[in-house]
């Protein structure tokens, strides 16, 4: 590895299997184009035992496996990506001086992806407990106690690309940041600091990554998004066919939530509703002609259509192209059952929602299968 490619030090919190074959992988793919991006160093944030072999691993000058498998433009993929982009895995419990002088004098680019709960925080990060914690318990505490430690030393900007599944999750993080320094009681130039000079900027991931290979690698399917919200100041962590600037990330989120989601709420409506086999897939369900047929024209009548009011008809065809690829990847069993869980939520979230979209644009299309499924969930709101 060349001197000209360690200028770009990507410091990463979680050890996920996802951002193993995303992100990571990127970084990988576009240093092997020969990008000056990288290396990234990975904080294991959680402290769970069971992943100590998988912490070891990271450092592991031969790489690691990401196998991509399923269909891609209606043909089936497989192809294997040894990743070499990591240098180095590193435990917040156990190497947290490490950590900090890392963040502190190398770290241009952060990355996080801690999980469904990762920006809760616990009474002890509350107040001034976290400041000179070894270290603090919740992920928000701790990238303040370094971003801290940084405008110590001086200050240097930084680019902070959240991961988590949050809407808005740049926004959230930065305001939990700025809500413990200020608890905290610290300077008031160290939070004009992380408003002007730390830029958190909300991103949106999308990639199916169905199983791991251990002690690191994983599984996952060939179709990757990573949209980020364009910001002044913003340094991306490599240019790739996978990331996306955008100033409004609005339209990829309705993307996912009102195609892909909504189809799979769709499905899980059928798989209730007409006894279907209790342990069924996506792929299996739609092995049935006539379920299949059914998904198709609500896609084709309904869904496009309404996406076509709002301007994004050639947008929408393509991502319903690609999520029936995605549907119909032979390497991914993804049961129906787990799709239905909190099902009446997911049908204020994905169709209630999308009609609403729909109409706020003046239009009011048909919709008729849509719409008789939100009427079978009043909205809690409803009159």
């Amino acid at each position: 590895m060349s001197a000209a490619l360690k200028t770009r030090r990507v410091v990463q919190f979680g050890t996920s299997r996802f951002l193993q074959a995303h992100a990571d992988l990127f970084i990988h793919e576009a240093r092997e184009a020969g990008q000056a991006v990288g290396p990234v160093a990975v904080v294991q944030t959680s402290g769970a035992a069971s992943r100590a072999g998988r912490v070891a691993a990271f450092g592991a000058p031969e790489g690691y496996p990401v196998l991509i498998r399923g269909i891609e433009d209606g043909a089936p993929v497989e192809r294997q990506v040894t990743v070499t982009s990591i240098d180095r895995g590193l435990s917040a419990t156990t190497d947290w001086d490490a950590v900090t002088a890392l963040f502190v004098e190398e770290a241009e680019i952060v990355l996080s992806n801690t999980g469904d709960t990762g920006y809760a925080i616990p009474a002890a990060d509350r107040g001034t407990g976290w400041v000179e914690a070894r270290p603090p318990v919740s992920f928000p505490a701790k990238l303040t106690q370094l971003l801290y430690r940084r405008w110590q030393a001086g200050g240097r900007p930084l680019t902070v690309l959240p991961c988590e599944l949050i809407n808005r999750n740049g926004r959230v993080l930065q305001g939990l940041v700025l809500d413990l320094a200020a608890q905290a009681g610290l300077p008031e130039d160290f939070r004009s600091w992380l408003r002007e000079s730390v830029i958190v900027t909300d991103t949106l991931v999308d990639r199916i990554v169905s199983e791991p290979i251990e002690p690191v690698g994983a599984v996952a399917e060939p179709y990757a998004l990573w949209a980020i919200e364009r910001r002044p100041g913003l340094a991306l962590p490599c240019e790739h066919p996978c990331i996306v600037l955008a100033d409004d990330l609005e339209p990829f989120e309705r993307l996912k939530l009102h195609i892909l989601n909504l189809g799979h709420t769709v499905l899980a409506e059928i798989w209730q509703r007409e006894g279907r086999p209790e342990a069924e897939t996506v792929r299996e369900i739609l092995a049935d002609p006539t379920i299949r047929a059914r998904l198709d024209a609500l896609y084709r009548d309904e869904v496009v259509p309404g996406f076509a009011v709002r301007g994004m008809e050639a947008e929408a065809k393509a991502y319903v192209t690609a999520t029936l690829d995605r549907f119909l990847n032979p390497y991914l069993n993804h049961r129906i059952a787990d799709i239905a869980q909190n099902h009446v939520q997911k049908v204020e979230r994905r169709i209630h929602a999308f009609l609403a979209w729909v109409e706020e644009a003046g239009a009011s299309p048909a919709a008729p299968v849509l719409r008789a499924l939100a009427a079978a969930y009043p909205r809690a709101d409803a009159a």
